[in-house]
C-alpha cells in the first residue's frame, strides 16, 4: 500500500500547487525590504462554496501576513467607489447586484511584492483563462463568479483598502520570524 512520492511531489500534494515566481520568504531573522499591502475580498460565490478557509491558507502558505479581516455585507456606496471606473460598463448594474448579494470576506494582506503576487496567485478574471494552481483556474465557474479580488495595483490597493477598511481594524504585528514552511528558500 506503500507509495513513494519526490520531495516536490510531496510538497505539491501537502502545500497546493507551486507558482513559479511567487516564493516571498525571506532568510532568517525576518524581511528586510519594505513591505506592501493588498486588499483581497473572497466574493460572494466564493463564501457561499466556503472557500473562505482554502483562500487564507493559500495566501499564510506563500508567507503573507494577515493584518485586517472582515465579513460583512458590502453597502453600496463601498461597491460604487470600489467599482467607479467600470460605471459605463454594461454590466455593472448586475455586477454590483452580484457584490450586494451575500456576505463578503475582505482581508487585508502584507508582504514583499504583494500585490503582484496576490494577482498571480488568484489568475485571470475569465475563469476559461485561468491557469490551473490559481484560485481562479482551480475554483472559478464563470467570469461573472470568479471567487475573489485582490487589488491591481500598490495605489489601487491603497485606495481600495482605505475604502473598505478603518485604520483602527488593521493590525501591526511581529511574527517573530515565522513564515511559510512549504518553501524553503
Amino acid at each position: 500500500m506503500g507509495c513513494f512520492f519526490g520531495a516536490a511531489a510531496l510538497r505539491a500534494l501537502l502545500c497546493g500547487p507551486r507558482i513559479p515566481g511567487l516564493l516571498v520568504r525571506p532568510s532568517s531573522g525576518g524581511p528586510s525590504w519594505p513591505q506592501e499591502r493588498t486588499l483581497v475580498a473572497v466574493k460572494p460565490d466564493g463564501v457561499q462554496r466556503r472557500l473562505v478557509g482554502t483562500v487564507i491558507q493559500r495566501f499564510e502558505r506563500r508567507g503573507f501576513k494577515l493584518v485586517g479581516m472582515k465579513m460583512l455585507q458590502a453597502p453600496e456606496s463601498i461597491l460604487a467607489e470600489h467599482y467607479r471606473d467600470l460605471q459605463r460598463k454594461p454590466f455593472y448594474p448586475s455586477l454590483i447586484s452580484y457584490m450586494s448579494s451575500g456576505p463578503v470576506v475582505a482581508m487585508v494582506w502584507e508582504g514583499h511584492n504583494v500585490v503582484h503576487i496576490s494577482r498571480t496567485m488568484i489568475g485571470h478574471t475569465d475563469s476559461t483563462q485561468a491557469a490551473p494552481g490559481t484560485i481562479r483556474g482551480d475554483f472559478s465557474v464563470h467570469i461573472s463568479r470568479n471567487v475573489i479580488h485582490a487589488s491591481d495595483s500598490v495605489e489601487g490597493a491603497q485606495r481600495e483598502i482605505q475604502l473598505w477598511f478603518q485604520s483602527s481594524e488593521l493590525l501591526t504585528w511581529a511574527d517573530g520570524g515565522h513564515h511559510s514552511s512549504c518553501y524553503p528558500a
